[in-house]
């Protein structure tokens, strides 16, 4: 008896550290509309971790930062992995990624919040509000 009582309590352990509330984009900082973009993300390898970012920060892979093209650093970014529907919100502090088809590159605890790591590359949603 003692023995199915634990498992039952392993078990509803395990479910509730599975469940994942999604972030809802009226957490996304600042005032006006909110846009959205579709595409690939991926994540920073180890190898960059203390180097500089393009807005001169030192990365670490344990901060939740991102990199994007064009949105001005400092902005706040939702992103949703579309295929789990786990969210993540970033602080855009690089520039990239560069490779088509890529709309962000994420440090890799922000992979980790979006169970990313194992795949590398994944197909996300992005949102964010633009600075005025």
């Amino acid at each position: 008896m003692k023995k199915n009582l634990f498992v039952l309590l392993v078990f509803i352990l395990i479910l509730s550290s599975c469940h994942h509330k999604s972030i809802p984009s009226s957490s996304i900082p600042g005032e006006g509309k909110v846009y959205s973009e579709i595409g690939y993300a991926s994540f920073y390898g180890d190898k960059f971790d203390g180097g500089k970012t393009a807005n001169g920060e030192t990365f670490h892979q344990n901060k939740l930062t991102a990199a994007h093209k064009k949105l001005p650093f400092g902005t706040i970014v939702k992103v949703t992995n579309l295929s789990n529907n786990k969210t993540v919100l970033v602080r855009v502090n690089d520039r990239g990624p560069f490779v088509h088809g890529r709309i962000i590159d994420l440090s890799k605890a922000a992979a980790q919040q979006l169970n990313m790591i194992n795949a590398g590359v994944v197909k996300v949603q992005i949102e964010y509000r633009k600075k005025n």
